[in-house]
């Protein structure tokens, strides 16, 4: 981390690839990700850590990326909604229904992809527990409970 005044220069492991970026040390993931990075998939919800729209994993682990700072991700492994393209828990939410509006779509794929990691035959309790920090206004959850279901 190499600091000029205000700013800080980052050197971020995302998706795989080294991405350096300038930012200023109050700047959040989330906002770093999407307007210094272009990362727009990952979404601006509440921006209070309530509705999980800008969930990416850090280090394996989902993390609501609107309650972290983008300095303390030095050294971690960030995945975005970007770097699960055409998985299976993508795939099983097209398939399923396992959207409507689609705006917290993202968030809720990218915690699935981690509650899949961590328990690869999950029930529906486990599933609720898991997702429950993902909020959705326009749907039901059952389209999201078959598409983890069916990965």
């Amino acid at each position: 981390m190499i600091t000029y005044r205000e700013y800080v220069a980052l050197s971020l492991h995302i998706n795989g690839e080294d991405r350096r970026v300038v930012v200023r040390p109050a700047d959040t993931l989330l906002h770093v990700l999407r307007d210094g990075l272009g990362l727009t998939g990952t979404k601006v919800g509440c921006e209070n850590g309530d509705c999980g729209a800008c969930t990416v994993l850090v280090d394996g682990q989902p993390v609501k990326s609107c309650m972290v700072l983008a300095v303390e991700m030095e050294g971690s492994e960030i995945t975005t909604i970007e770097g699960l393209h055409d998985t299976a828990i993508q795939r099983a939410f097209i398939q399923e229904n396992g959207f409507q509006c689609g705006y917290c779509t993202s968030g809720f794929i990218v915690n699935a992809y981690a509650l899949l990691k961590a328990h690869p035959n999950p029930d529906s309790d486990t599933i609720r527990t898991w997702l429950e920090g993902n909020l959705c206004r326009c749907t039901g959850y059952e389209g999201i409970e078959r598409a983890v279901k069916a990965v």
